[in-house]
């Protein structure tokens, strides 16, 4: 798995005054560009959560030469994977993102997919997605127990959590600077 190497991004929109404070942000969308280390593979993230014309979306796209992925632009849209060397209508292509519950204990299984957290509440969209940020959520908690019982390194491990983590808080505070690059710190990237 590549780390992040460095990050910009931008700020765009503005929420509500009484928001700012409660956030720490004045943004109502966040688009970041990520630089893998040794790898000419780039990633951007952006985010728009409320008080703004666009829909909820917390996305990854991922820009390679051989292929491309790109989360939707709208909910109940699927992701598109871009192929090279095709004819240029061929190159995008619709693809449904697979639900690998089969690969976790029965009793979680259900956890991935959308529905589960019904009890007559508002859900959070990240939740009515897919489990929380598209299901990920029992596996990530079934990886890090497994790893406790197996006594071994989880996937993502320290490092790689940290670096991910890095890339959400420098992401912010790059925004929080006009963009300005900022790089992760050497402890993420070893």
């Amino acid at each position: 798995m590549r780390r992040a190497e460095y990050v910009s991004c931008f700020g765009s929109g503005t929420i509500r005054a009484d928001l700012i404070p409660k956030y720490n942000s004045p943004f109502a969308v966040e688009t970041c560009h990520i630089k893998f280390r040794n790898s000419d593979l780039t990633a951007r993230i952006y985010r728009s959560l409320f008080d703004t014309a666009r829909q909820y979306r917390e996305s990854l796209d991922v820009f390679g030469s051989k292929k491309s992925f790109e989360w939707p632009l709208v909910e109940g849209e699927e992701p598109i994977l871009h192929t090279a060397k095709k004819p240029e209508a061929e190159i995008p292509q619709r693809t449904k993102v697979p639900d690998f519950a089969h690969l976790l204990p029965e009793p979680i299984r259900r956890f991935t997919t959308k529905g589960v957290y019904d009890a007559g509440e508002k859900q959070h969209l990240s939740f009515v997605q897919g489990g929380g940020h598209g299901g990920s959520h029992p596996h990530l908690v079934h990886e890090f127990v497994s790893a406790l019982v197996e006594n071994r390194d989880p996937f993502p491990n320290a490092v790689q959590s940290a670096n991910w983590t890095c890339v959400g808080i420098l992401a912010h505070e790059s925004a929080m600077k006009g963009g300005e690059l900022i790089r992760l710190p050497s402890f993420t990237l070893s």
